[in-house]
């Protein structure tokens, strides 16, 4: 489905419906990739043979509980009908990413240089400068920091490497470790509903960059 390129004056309101609605509710932020993508920007410009639509100045995206924002958003489907966007930020600047957790009142949310989401794998990419957190509601419980972050919505499982290695680099130089602050979980002794209690994300294996394991 093409979307409008009339010109509007002022900031303009484009709805891209690029996805088929067929989440059920008690499946919503599982099901974020199968919802439709909402842009808000200043432009937009549509390309039909590379099925690339462009838009810029002051972007914000919302497709179910995933919003973000930065000032170009490049998105692509492929035949499936997944969906791919790239967010970038202005220069100086981090774009942002947030995503609700499935059943749970807990919120991924980080920024980067660059963003990319991957509709058919339910992946996202935070690129240079990438950070990344977990919250209960409002409150901070872990943040991680490094050149690339990756995490995986449908296994819950993200990686994180450090600038050196991102560049390839054999080790991590002093400055250009990966870093990670982890809040403390509830023993199991402390009473918490299954639905209330803190679900920690799941690192896949050891943290980038030399070091003592943890």
């Amino acid at each position: 489905m093409k979307p409008p390129v009339t010109p509007t004056a002022g900031r303009a309101l484009f709805a891209v419906l690029l996805a088929l609605l067929a989440a059920a509710p008690a499946w919503a932020e599982r099901a974020d990739r199968d919802q439709p993508m909402h842009v808000e920007s200043d432009a937009l410009r549509y390309e039909d043979q590379k099925q690339l639509s462009t838009f810029t100045g002051r972007v914000v995206v919302t497709k179910g509980s995933i919003v973000m924002r930065g000032t170009r958003l490049e998105v692509r489907q492929d035949a499936a009908g997944n969906q791919f966007g790239t967010m970038l930020a202005e220069p100086g600047q981090r774009a942002f990413f947030r995503q609700k957790r499935e059943g749970l009142n807990e919120f991924i949310e980080g920024e980067g240089e660059t963003i990319e989401y991957d509709g058919k794998t339910d992946t996202v990419r935070f690129l240079r400068r990438a950070e990344m957190r977990r919250l209960a509601g409002a409150s901070l419980q872990d943040e991680v920091k490094g050149a690339v972050i990756v995490y995986n919505n449908l296994t819950e499982v993200y990686t994180v490497d450090s600038p050196t290695r991102a560049a390839g680099a054999p080790s991590a130089a002093a400055g250009g470790r990966v870093t990670a602050v982890l809040a403390p979980r509830k023993p199991a002794s402390a009473p918490a509903s299954a639905a209330s209690a803190p679900v920690p994300l799941r690192p896949s294996g050891a943290l980038s960059g030399p070091g003592p394991a943890p």
